[in-house]
């Protein structure tokens, strides 16, 4: 039997080294494989509680009130839009988008203007470290303390308001408060009430007369000036001819048991007080009680027909400043708390941004003779724009959110006419409205308003770090 023995195929062996390549190639891949698993799993491993964080406190919070906001009060109901339609009827919703208006314009502009001119002015004064720290300060104070010092100092009350007190002591400088405040005459059959607050005599008199006593109450003893003598023996003292006389005194006898409208021996006249002589409803001449309350008009007409009277400016309530937690002022107060908090936010951001100038323009504009506001205005702002945005677009967003210092500010009576969207919210849907659908439809609202300032934000960091 004949053996045949077949030679290799041609080609055979260069296969084969070809396997045995791909197989150490193979072999080599794969611990470098394993290798870029292992650290995309790490990398995985550190994010996973940050993106399990950010979906339960924010992604979740999110689509949860989106979806509750097209269900009714009860949560039970589905009503779509409704909630949104009703959102944009509501009053106190559009008063809240108006307020929102007014603080988005307002508060980043004056705080932008304001941190750029600081920022500027800081660099030219010696304890620049020091008066950052003093004026950064705030930002450490928190917004519930804030709003109790800011609500402490805008007290009506001139002894508890610290800004009314400043204002009711420059006022008392320049304008002198009545002599008497709270007090009136006692009314009878000789004196009684005139329109506006003023007190006339009832009886027409004429020059020559018996002197008219003008009993007033009302006037705590205390309050009596020490200069103040008895009217008895001014109340007693006989008019000359031609000359109408009168007194003004307390009608209180200390220890009780006089006489009411009757000039006791131990009555006090008040001094300071302006009487007037009034004929046909006009005043034709006045008159300032003296120590013993005595006055006396002289060079009246003989004819007679007059009457006494005591103006209303004798018993005016005195001056009690400036109610800046009415409805009217409201609003701009509790900005300019705002204001005192983040002033230096912008300050410190501003400066970081000024001192990154190129310096080289600053001097060069200098040596061609521009002086410190052309340099500022032609050379400083306009450099300075990137930042300013940058700061001006994070107060927009920070101002958007604002809600402690509107709540505690702002007294119960007036807090509808300082809300805003925020403070809305809360209001609908856990002050008392109970109306988590609509309260929502307004979180929505708000974040729809909000997000195009942070994209904005964002945006402009990437381009700033490309």
């Amino acid at each position: 039997m004949t053996t045949v023995t077949r030679s290799p195929r041609r080609g055979t062996a260069p296969a084969e080294a070809t396997a045995r390549a791909a197989a150490r190639r193979g072999a080599g891949a794969d611990p470098r494989r394993r290798a870029g698993r292992r650290r995309r799993v790490i990398a995985v491993a550190f994010v996973l509680p940050a993106l399990l964080l950010l979906g339960a406190l924010v992604v979740y919070p999110v689509l949860f009130s989106v979806g509750r906001s097209l269900f009714d009060a009860s949560g039970t109901r589905f009503v779509g839009g409704g909630n949104y339609v009703e959102m944009f009827r509501d009053p106190a919703t559009l008063r809240a988008i108006r307020n929102s208006t007014i603080w988005v314009v307002v508060a980043p502009t004056l705080l932008t203007g304001l941190g750029l001119v600081l920022a500027v002015l800081v660099e030219k004064i010696r304890w620049a470290a020091a008066f950052k720290v003093l004026l950064f300060l705030p930002m450490a104070v928190s917004f519930l303390a804030a709003g109790i010092i800011f609500r402490l100092a805008y007290e009506e009350d001139p002894d508890k308001g610290v800004l009314n007190a400043a204002v009711v002591g420059v006022h008392d400088l320049v304008e002198d408060g009545s002599p008497y405040p709270g007090a009136r005459a006692r009314e009878g059959e000789s004196v009684r009430k005139a329109p506006g607050g003023a007190y006339e005599t009832a009886a027409a008199l004429s020059p020559g007369a018996a002197p008219v006593a003008l009993p007033l109450v009302g006037v705590k003893p205390q309050d009596v000036p020490a200069a103040a003598r008895p009217a008895a023996q001014a109340a007693s003292a006989p008019a000359a001819a031609g000359e109408l006389r009168g007194v003004v005194y307390l009608d209180f006898t200390p220890g009780g048991g006089g006489r009411p409208g009757e000039v006791d021996a131990e009555e006090s006249g008040l001094p300071g007080v302006a009487v007037e002589a009034v004929r046909d409803g006009a005043a034709v001449a006045s008159a300032t009680t003296a120590a013993d309350g005595s006055f006396a008009f002289t060079g009246l007409e003989a004819s007679g027909g007059y009457a006494l009277r005591l103006p209303e400016a004798n018993f005016a309530a005195p001056y009690t400043g400036v109610s800046w937690l009415g409805p009217a002022l409201v609003t701009p107060a509790i900005i300019g708390a705002y204001l005192w908090i983040w002033t230096g936010f912008a300050m410190v951001l501003i400066g970081a941004g000024l001192s990154a100038l190129p310096r080289d323009a600053l001097e060069a504009a200098r040596m061609d003779g521009a002086n410190e506001w052309q340099i500022f205005r032609r050379i400083t702002v306009p450099l300075l724009a990137p930042v300013l945005t940058v700061v001006f677009v994070t107060l927009v967003i920070n101002v958007m959110k604002v809600f402690d210092l509107i709540y505690i500010i702002a007294p119960g009576p007036v807090q509808q006419d300082a809300t805003v969207l925020a403070t809305q919210m809360w209001l609908v849907s856990f002050g008392g409205g109970n109306d988590q659908g609509l309260g929502s439809a307004l979180g929505v609202l708000l974040l729809l308003l909000v997000i195009p300032a942070m994209v904005f934000n964002v945006r402009r960091f990437r381009r700033s770090q490309s």
